[in-house]
């Protein structure tokens, strides 16, 4: 097993770079109904890509395919969503629902033309998990846990591996056909909680997606210098990858005990 890993871009030379390195899905990203209300305090970029970059990187994508997260559902949801199909959306998200009406409205507008991902990441949709996965039609689901830990009051996303909340829901999907992964990463032994510790964790619970973070390389280099870092970066996920092809159980039980340790000291620090 590999991680599809996806990579938020409108800029068709970064997809490009994205694509040759590895990555398996460019994400262009449409969302920003709600967006500033939710994240605006947090150091997280908010995307102001156009619906009109999707015909752009669908045009120089040669095997990578095109995700498009579309806004929540709003009044203008099925034209939003047929002219992303219409401009080459491979799979196309739906962001920040709360009830079974919302799925369904949103499958009925894709109607088999491409793709669907939900991003689990509001309570309401946690509640509501076990109705979610009877319903036909989904073929991913990402769970956020940027926008999901802001809704349960917490402190640090990766509070959710720690207290078993993204468990708790992976075991539910996992007895359906529906592929399933959370949260992002970053280069090898980078970030408050290094890259390591999560994609093993990714292994432990048999999810197979994962999103490049925006900090995985400085897109304000040259496009040489991002692409070097890029090819480095990839190819260091990808060996650790195999490597945990060997582990045993003890040393993914080992790697969740230091994750809830590690959470718990970044948390403790900030208070």
């Amino acid at each position: 097993m590999s991680l599809k890993l996806m990579y938020t871009t409108n800029d068709p030379i970064l997809s490009r770079i994205a694509e040759n390195s590895g990555v398996d899905w460019i994400f262009v990203d449409l969302e920003i109904i709600g967006k500033f209300e939710r994240q605006g305090h947090l150091d997280t970029k908010i995307s102001r890509h156009k619906i009109s970059d999707v015909k752009i990187i669908k045009k120089v994508l040669k095997k990578a395919k095109l995700l498009v997260r579309v806004n929540p559902i709003h009044n203008n949801s099925k034209s939003e969503i047929d002219k992303v199909i219409e401009y080459g959306a491979d799979i196309v998200m739906l962001p920040y629902f709360k009830k079974i009406a919302e799925i369904k409205e949103f499958l009925n507008y894709v109607n088999n033309r491409a793709e669907v991902c939900l991003l689990l990441e509001t309570p309401d949709a946690v509640e509501i998990l076990d109705e979610i996965l009877e319903i036909k039609g989904i073929k991913y689901i990402h769970i956020g846990i940027n926008d999901l830990h802001l809704g349960y009051g917490m402190k640090f996303m990766f509070e959710l591996l720690s207290d078993g909340t993204v468990e708790n829901i992976i075991e539910k999907i996992k007895k359906t056909d529906i592929a399933y992964g959370f949260g992002g990463i970053v280069q090898l032994s980078k970030g408050i909680l290094p890259a390591e510790y999560i994609i093993a964790e990714h292994y432990r619970l048999k999810s197979s997606m994962a999103i490049i973070s925006r900090s995985f390389c400085d897109i304000s280099a040259s496009y040489k210098c991002i692409a070097r870092d890029f090819n480095k970066g990839i190819k260091d996920i990808r060996d650790f990858e195999k490597s945990l092809r060997n582990k045993n159980q003890d040393f993914f039980i080992n790697n969740q005990e230091q994750i809830a340790e590690k959470v718990k000291l970044i948390i403790n620090a900030e208070k």
